[in-house]
């Protein structure tokens, strides 16, 4: 005979500060008010964590300066902390025998003390990259952990919506990234500053969370649940489940391509959108010439249209009860705005409006995959086994992760202007603009001319060889009339003379190499979000509306029965 397992620290059984700091299962499945409570813990918890994790993005270009780090380097800290997330993803999936709650509250502790004192106060690149490491890591557990919650707390026919407000979680903590620093770079100058408020944030939602966050059961959250309808069912049920017998060979279970297939489509759907959180702010200043606030300005309107088609589209899948539709029309949609935002690179002039009705229109496109595609995931895992909801989602954050940490380490070597273009352009535009007309008649000298005389100013026959070069490009009468200008030379600094000499070449060609090679990077986004289009078809769930609900209404019948079922074997 089965018997039931008892509640893995069941609140029942403790009390006091032990109960408010550790103890978290709910032994009854809450009503309405509570149970949105604690999703919206979940969702301001999810939008602190992205926050966190993109804050670094706004203020790149000062981290590079302040370290003296390469942009290679910086790429390659991202490349290990989304590798690093990736793996201890996969540690997540014990949520699913030690609950998910303690996971995510004493990880909010870890990642806002880490932000807040850790990295600010980073004395070198090397401890730097250590520390944002430590940040992914922990990241990397508590954010497949809160969607299992939000699953928890979602019956199947809201469990778009509920999605719809988490997924809002990477795409307004990107939103408050671009806000917050849009509006305090100004002001408060200083990289460090961005890391600190960020991290006081987190403290505030850590206390939030340790109060007032709460979590199912296994009992209860180890059971299918499509409607609030199924409370009495579940409840009653959870009195008889081998909780043990349940979650027996995890991964065995969740490692089908319907689980490894979808979370694969959506990785490479978002390369996009990961290449917009991590590299927007270089895009659009080192190609288009904008300010580093008006480069987040851009990315403001980029999250602001993301997120509100993310709660649309996920209150209207579950109204028409369907996912697969809009994943298909958000995605055909995504590839043709895409190539929309790709075909601007080879106008630099393009303006800043326009660049702000593009992408957010790409936006949208994308949120109208996303949020059904997260719901329809949850609905292809609890197909599976809804005991394994949290190793489930451990595999799609260990793909997520690891195909993000993939396109990061390429992007360089795909886009290779960026990193004279981020490493020396700065340096060299600071020169040209204190010595403008120097500079200029530098760039009327033959190179070979200008490395004999700069490694020489007395070498005679490298100077009258300057001189006449001079002459020649100016249309000057003589060249003793250029002599002039090659004295203004001395004005400027011998180390700045040197940096132009050895990295304004390869700044030049960047330039021009730039917009050739961001292009084939977006064309990889584009392919990206093409190979989503056909694994649609491995996940669960209906085309069609008018099946969807014959769908629920069999369901609700079973429903029913078995209530009437267990009514009467307890009355006899």
């Amino acid at each position: 005979m089965t018997t039931a397992a008892p509640a893995i620290g069941a609140p029942a059984q403790h009390g006091g500060v032990s109960r408010t700091l550790w103890y978290r299962q709910l032994d009854t499945y809450p009503d309405t008010g509570p149970r949105f409570l604690f999703l919206g813990i979940v969702v301001v918890t999810t939008i602190l964590l992205y926050y966190e994790l993109y804050v670094g993005g706004a203020v790149s270009p000062a981290i590079l300066s302040h370290f003296g780090m390469s942009f290679r380097y910086y790429v390659n800290i991202t490349v290990v902390a989304n590798a690093v997330g990736a793996f201890s993803s996969l540690l997540a999936g014990l949520g699913d025998r030690w609950g998910r709650a303690n996971m995510v509250t004493y990880g909010l502790l870890l990642t806002g003390l880490l932000v807040l004192f850790g990295v600010p106060h980073a004395p070198n690149e090397l401890t730097f990259g250590v520390l944002i490491a430590a940040v992914g890591f922990v990241e990397g557990i508590i954010l497949v952990a809160t969607p299992a919650l939000v699953r928890d707390f979602s019956p199947q026919l809201g469990r778009a919506s509920a999605m719809g407000f988490w997924t809002l979680g990477p795409v307004v903590g990107s939103l408050c990234v671009s806000e917050v620093s849009s509006h305090t770079l100004p002001h408060l100058h200083a990289w460090q500053d961005q890391f600190m408020i960020c991290g006081i944030a987190g403290l505030v939602i850590f206390a939030i969370a340790l109060f007032g966050l709460r979590e199912l059961s296994p009992g209860l959250r180890d059971q299918l649940m499509v409607s609030m309808r199924d409370r009495a069912l579940i409840e009653a049920k959870a009195k008889g489940i081998d909780i043990e017998a349940s979650i027996r060979r995890p991964w065995r279970q969740m490692l089908h391509m319907d689980i490894v297939g979808s979370a694969f489509a959506i990785a490479v759907f978002l390369i996009v959108y990961y290449t917009a959180v991590g590299f927007f702010t270089i895009y659009f200043t080192s190609i288009f010439g904008f300010s580093l606030a008006q480069a987040n300005g851009i990315g403001n309107w980029f999250w602001a249209f993301d997120a509100g088609a993310l709660v649309v589209i996920g209150l209207l899948s579950d109204k028409v009860r369907v996912r697969k539709p809009f994943m298909l029309v958000g995605a055909v949609a995504a590839v043709a705005m895409t190539i929309v935002f790709l075909s601007r690179t080879s106008d630099p002039h393009t303006s800043y409006y326009t660049f702000v009705w593009i992408i957010s229109v790409m936006s949208v496109c994308l949120g109208i995959a996303y949020a059904p595609w997260m719901a329809g995931f949850t609905e292809t895992v609890e197909k599976r086994n809804p005991a394994l909801t949290a190793t489930g989602l451990a595999v799609w954050g260990w793909v997520i992760r690891a195909v993000v940490a993939i396109s990061i380490f390429i992007l360089p070597y795909v886009v290779t202007s960026t990193t004279p273009l981020v490493d020396y352009a700065p340096q060299v535009v600071a020169i040209v603009n204190a010595y403008p007309q120097q500079v200029k008649t530098l760039g009327e000298i033959d190179s070979k001319t200008l490395a004999a005389l700069l490694a020489n100013p007395n070498n005679a026959s490298a100077g009258l060889k300057a001189a006449s070069e001079v002459q020649a490009a100016r249309h000057l009468p003589s060249v003793l009339s250029a002599v002039g200008y090659l004295e203004a030379i001395k004005q400027v600094p011998a180390k700045d003379l040197a940096y132009l000499s050895a990295h304004a070449g390869a700044v030049g060609l960047a330039e021009k190499q730039a917009p050739s090679q961001w292009r084939h990077w977006w064309w990889v986004c584009v392919a990206g979000e093409i190979v989503f289009i056909p694994l649609i078809l491995v996940m669960v769930g209906r085309w069609s509306p008018s099946r969807a609900r014959r769908d629920i209404e069999e369901y609700e019948a079973k429903v029913d029965a078995e209530l009437a079922r267990l009514r009467s074997a307890t009355a006899t």
